[in-house]
C-alpha cells in the first residue's frame, strides 16, 4: 500500500495498523457487506482515517479533502488531475462506506507477509535479510510499474538503508502487510 494505487496520496490511504482482513470462506467467496471483511477494531481504525482525510467534515471525501491533508503532510501544489484520479477511483461520493469498500478490493487477494518475504529471499541468497539499495532501485526503476525518480525517494525516506546500503525487506514485508513499522509498535 505505500508504493502502488494512487502514488501521491499513498502515504494517506496506507492501511492502519494490523489491516489483516478476516479470512474470507473460499476463494470467491466475499461478503456482500463491506464491513463483515474487517474486525471491528480495523473498521474504527479506518473511521479515524476518514476522518481526518475528510477535512470540512462533511462526510465525503473530495479534491479539496484530498489537497487539505496532503498539504498538511507537506505535500504541496498536488495538481489537480491527479487529485481528479484519485477522487475517481470511487464508484461515486466518497462516503465512509465507499471508503471502506475501497480498502476491501485494495486487500482482496493480498499476499500474505511469508508470501513476500519468500519473494525477497529469491534476492537474498545468503538469508540475512536484508538486500542492496542498489538491486532493489534498479529492478524498481527498470521492471514492469516502474517506479519515478521521486517514488524512489519516498521508499527510501520510508525504508532508509543502513550504513552499508543495505535494505531490511522484513521490515518492507511487515508494514505492507501490516501497515505500520514494525519498531513503532513494540
Amino acid at each position: 500500500m505505500l508504493l502502488v494505487g494512487s502514488k501521491v496520496c499513498s502515504s494517506v490511504f496506507q492501511a492502519p495498523k494490523k489491516a489483516k482482513r478476516r479470512q474470507q470462506q473460499g476463494e470467491g467467496g466475499g461478503s456482500s457487506n463491506v464491513f463483515s471483511m474487517f474486525e471491528q477494531s480495523q473498521i474504527q481504525e479506518y473511521k479515524e482515517a476518514f476522518t481526518i482525510i475528510d477535512q470540512n467534515r462533511d462526510g465525503i471525501i473530495s479534491k479539496d479533502d484530498l489537497r487539505d491533508v496532503l498539504a498538511t503532510m507537506g505535500q504541496l501544489n498536488v495538481k489537480n488531475e491527479e487529485l481528479e484520479a484519485m477522487v475517481k477511483e470511487a464508484s461515486g461520493p466518497i462516503n465512509f462506506t465507499v471508503f471502506l469498500t475501497m480498502f476491501g478490493e485494495k486487500l482482496k487477494g493480498a499476499d500474505p507477509e511469508d508470501v513476500i518475504v519468500s519473494a525477497f529471499k529469491v534476492l537474498d541468497p545468503e538469508v540475512t535479510g536484508s538486500i542492496k539499495k542498489e538491486m532493489i532501485e534498479e529492478l524498481l526503476t527498470t521492471q514492469c510499474d516502474r517506479f519515478t525518480a521521486e517514488e524512489m525517494t519516498n521508499l527510501w525516506a520510508a525504508f532508509p538503508p543502513d550504513v552499508a546500503g543495505n535494505v531490511d525487506y522484513k521490515n518492507i514485508c511487515y508494514v505492507i502487510t501490516h501497515g505500520e513499522d514494525k519498531e513503532e509498535e513494540e
